[in-house]
Order: C-alpha cells, then structure tokens, then sequence
C-alpha cells in the first residue's frame, strides 16, 4: 500500500470512529447536560492521555510565553466543545456536520488579520461560496433558527479562533503547555458548572463516557498515523466523509433524513473547502496554509490537538 492511500485510509477510519463519539454524544445529549458529558468524558479520558503528555522532553516548565493567548484559547477550546456537544444533542447529525465544516472557510478569513496571511481572489471566492452553502443549510427567514444552529455556528467559529491562535503562538510555547491549559480549563469550567446540570447518572451511561473517551484517543492515534504516512493534502479532505457517516448514523439511529437544502448545502461547503486545501497546497499560495496545518477536528479540551501530538519531543516549530 502506498503511503499516500495508507495516509487515506488510516483518516477514514479516523473519521469514522470520530463520527461513532458523536452519535454516542448526541445518545446521550439527550438526557445529560453538555458540561456534565464533558466533564466526565475528560475525567475518564485523563489516564489514556497523561502518557502521551510525558512524551514532551523539551526543556522549559509549563508557564506560557503568550499567557493572554493562551487564555484566550483554553476559553475558546471550552465554548467549542460545549457548543459542539450541545450542537450534536438537538440538530439532526449532517446539519451540525454541515455547519462545523465551515471551520476551514472561518479560519481563512481568520488568519488574514492574525496571521498576515495573503488570501487572493481564488480563496477569497471559495470561502464566500462555503458561506452561501452555510446559508443554503440554515435557510434564514424560512426555516426557524434555534439555539443548536447558534450553538453549531459558535463551535465553527470558537473552533477556527482556538486553531488560528494554536499557529499563531505554537512557534514559541512548548506542546505540553499547549496541550495541558485547554484541557485543564475544560475540566474546571465544567466542574464548576457540574452542580447546577447534574442528572445523577446510571452506571452504564458512565461508562459510555468512557466511550467516548476512548473513541477520541483512538481517533487521534490514527490521525497521526496518517498524518505521518502522508501530506495534509492527502488527508485533510478525509475529514468529510464524516457527512457519509451521519447520514447513515441519523436514519440508522435517530430516524433523521437529511432534507435536499441540508445535502445542497453540505456539498458547496465542502467542495469551497477542498479548493481551499488544494489551493494552499500548491505552496506558492500561502506562507502560513492555516488550514492545512489544522490538523484537528473542532478543539474540544478533551483530546489535544494532532498537530501537537504530532511535534511531541521536537524542536517548537509551527503545528
């Protein structure tokens, strides 16, 4: 096999099993707050990470070189995941999916301010082509919005700020530090918000948080195998078959059917954020390719980002 479809093939099964953690959110999104299901998602999640976080043997301790943005990203990596989770729990599957994709489009537009990026007329048209798709889905002023739209649409953008500061400041701080401030916020603003959602919770339904749990890790080991055996061009476009899964997974079971405006809609998002990922990898285009370096799904503060695992006991150099 070679190593491009290897890279294909271990993100397809990446995606597939991420696309399997949200259905088990969404099952249980329906009884459970939100910070309840992260909170003990993280909880359980916590030993299966610890191990790879004392991979990093680069020199330094764990204060931040950036302190404000790397507070601004631990908050915005716990709105994200709240929002995705609670997204999840009352949208059909593909229409959350449909709007989380809009991510590459918002992190475009993103990195022109934050990171100096050039974006030519090419990239300036696809993402304003992705946005029109993202219209085509929520169909404002014909279709009622609701707070799992807003909810969805705050993911997508919390989501592309967490990763646009991740390129901003990830020259400079160790990945441990990168990794751990997320994933600690995560846990104590949800603690702190546990008392106020709790629904005492049966042993098995803790034990699909466990689930969840380790979806996420195993999801994220394949990722790197991925990402190790090929270009993020080959495998960043992987990350849409997870529409092909909830299609599946909301008629097998939820009894959804995507609706033509949500299908329409999907396939302008996606095709605008393909041309983008090829775009970037063409090299002469961009000096920062934000969204080819995204190697994450939406940063949740339960699992660390791709791109940090990936530089775990390197030299710091730009996920």
């Amino acid at each position: 096999m070679g190593h491009n479809l290897k890279g294909a093939v271990l993100s397809l099964a990446a995606f597939a099993l991420y696309a399997t953690h949200d259905v088990v959110v969404k099952y249980l999104g329906d009884t459970y707050n939100s910070f309840q299901i992260i909170f003990f998602a993280g909880l359980l999640g916590f030993p299966l990470i610890t191990f790879m976080l004392m991979s990093d043997r680069t020199d330094g301790n764990l204060i931040p070189r950036h302190p404000w943005w790397s507070l601004l990203r631990s908050v915005t990596a716990v709105v994200t995941g709240v929002a995705a989770f609670y997204a999840f729990s009352v949208l059909p599957l593909a229409q959350t999916y449909a709007i989380l994709f809009a991510m590459p489009l918002l992190i475009t537009v993103m990195a022109i301010p934050m990171l100096g990026e050039k974006v030519g007329i090419r990239r300036g048209l696809a993402v304003v082509v992705g946005l029109i798709g993202v219209l085509i889905v929520l169909r404002p002023g014909s279709a009622p919005l609701s707070w799992g739209h807003l909810a969805a649409l705050s993911a997508a953008l919390t989501g592309a700020l967490t990763s646009v500061i991740v390129r901003k400041i990830g020259a400079d701080e160790r990945s441990a530090v990168l990794m751990l401030y997320p994933m600690a916020a995560t846990f104590l603003l949800t603690g702190a918000a546990l008392p106020f959602v709790y629904v005492p919770m049966p042993l098995e339904h803790l034990a699909l948080n466990g689930v969840i749990a380790a979806l996420a890790f195993i999801a994220a080991l394949l990722s790197i195998l991925a990402y190790r055996a090929a270009p993020a061009i080959i495998v960043a476009p992987m990350q849409y078959s997870q529409m092909l899964w909830a299609v599946f997974y909301g008629a097998l079971f939820f009894d959804e059917s995507a609706d033509v405006f949500t299908l329409l809609g999907s396939a302008v998002i996606i095709a605008s954020g393909i041309y983008i990922v090829l775009r970037e990898g063409t090299g002469d285009v961009s000096l920062n390719s934000p969204v080819l370096a995204n190697k994450s799904r939406p940063e949740t503060g339960l699992t660390p980002r791709i791109s940090l695992l990936l530089r775990r006991g390197e030299t710091p150099a730009k996920p």
